[in-house]
């Protein structure tokens, strides 16, 4: 490898890990900013998760079909045209007053968010190809990164006197600055076979092959956990362990904090265990401390926490087994991945507070469980019909 080929592999990897820090930091702006938004405008819980649901049809819409113009118009445009979403998507939710410009701006917002997910992975997967599930979980710290300052940075704009719609507003300079990384950096010239042309034929036969159904399943069941916990785990302890508003919310943030260290330590393991067998194996971690934590006494409620650190290197680490699997048309099947992710998202904190209000919210939480033992069960299928030692061949 030249060194100008390094160089340009090098600081594109660094605007894609850029890329998830901006991805996990607005994503996680909406959370902090939602209570004063209710109070500004008269709204209800309801509305509120209505407006805050727009994100996730913005993101699949996304994911659907960003895949398909990475393949044909380049990695690099895919993240320019994120950043277009993201610029107007918070420029509409910061100025809009009325329920349904807060939803549409919202979805924009979630297109954006859902064109760094395919964007990102795919430049990762692309420049390198050898240790690509090292990368995407260091790329996934960034993200974690993010997830945990967003919070903390709206909160302190908040109390200091500013308005929920000046929070989001800053958010648009760490976006433009994404943009003009994208901008003036040249995409390293990497020589692909010619197999590797966009074809649709090709395209609907390898995504919808045997083996990806049971990825489709994993990812999606995986984000119903993720989510899952980070939406409900504060309600949860309040509510059934009777921890103090501070306690949880240090509880969350403990939760994120090991997603990230997770992801960090994982960059270093998941290529020397086996993809597989690495989400395996941490997926067993994670139900045992979701099980202690929900069913046992209240003190092995920081379990739950720890539950991050096992999760944390699953989404990373199963994008990589997916890209293992195929060289045509990577950038369509991730964005199909990364659909199914979203449905995930939207279904699986619905189902457990639908179960929550009809048996209560202990065996509600506890639907985490079950979808701990779906992903064990895929993950043992998957090691088998991939007839391997747990790296995907």
């Amino acid at each position: 490898m030249t060194k100008s080929l390094a160089r340009s592999i090098g600081l594109l990897t660094a605007a894609a890990f850029y890329s998830f820090f901006i991805f996990g930091f607005t994503d996680n702006l909406k959370g902090a900013t939602l209570p004063p938004l209710l109070t500004e405008m008269g709204l209800n819980y309801s509305i509120g998760g209505t407006i805050l649901f727009g994100a996730y049809v913005g993101f699949i819409i996304a994911t659907l079909f960003t895949g398909i113009l990475a393949d044909t118009i380049g990695n690099k445009a895919v993240l320019l045209l994120a950043g277009a979403f993201l610029i107007f998507g918070i420029l509409g939710y910061s100025s809009f007053t009325s329920v349904l410009g807060l939803i549409a701006a919202m979805a924009v917002i979630g297109m954006g968010l859902g064109s760094i997910e395919l964007g990102a992975n795919s430049i990762i997967v692309d420049i390198h190809p050898l240790d690509k599930g090292r990368y995407l979980n260091l790329m996934a710290v960034f993200h974690g990164l993010g997830s945990m300052l967003a919070p903390l940075f709206a909160g302190w704009l908040l109390i200091s006197g500013s308005s929920w719609r000046s929070v989001y507003r800053w958010d648009l300079a760490l976006v433009g600055l994404m943009i003009l990384f994208f901008l003036l950096l040249p995409y390293p010239h990497i020589p692909k076979s010619n197999t590797e042309k966009f074809d649709l034929s090709h395209l609907g036969k390898a995504a919808f092959a045997r083996p990806m159904g049971w990825f489709y399943f994993a990812i999606a069941v995986y984000v119903a956990i993720e989510l899952g916990l980070a939406s409900w785990l504060v309600t949860y302890l309040q509510d059934i362990r009777q921890i103090s508003v501070g306690a949880s919310a240090i509880y969350l943030s403990v939760f994120f904090g090991l997603v990230m260290l997770g992801r960090l330590l994982g960059s270093f393991v998941v290529e020397r265990v086996g993809y597989l067998r690495s989400i395996l194996y941490a997926t067993i971690g994670a139900t045992v401390c979701i099980g202690l934590g929900i069913f046992g006494p209240t003190p092995l409620s920081l379990l739950l926490p720890l539950a991050g650190f096992f999760l944390s290197i699953v989404f990373p680490t199963l994008t990589a087994a997916v890209s293992d699997l195929h060289t045509e048309n990577m950038a369509s099947i991730l964005g199909l991945l990364f659909t199914f992710a979203g449905v995930g998202g939207m279904l699986g904190p619905w189902l457990i507070g639908l179960v929550g209000d009809v048996l209560g919210l202990s065996l509600g939480f506890g639907i985490n469980l079950l979808y701990c033992g779906l992903l064990l069960v895929i993950m043992l299928v998957l090691i088998k019909e991939t007839n391997h030692d747990g790296k995907a061949a």
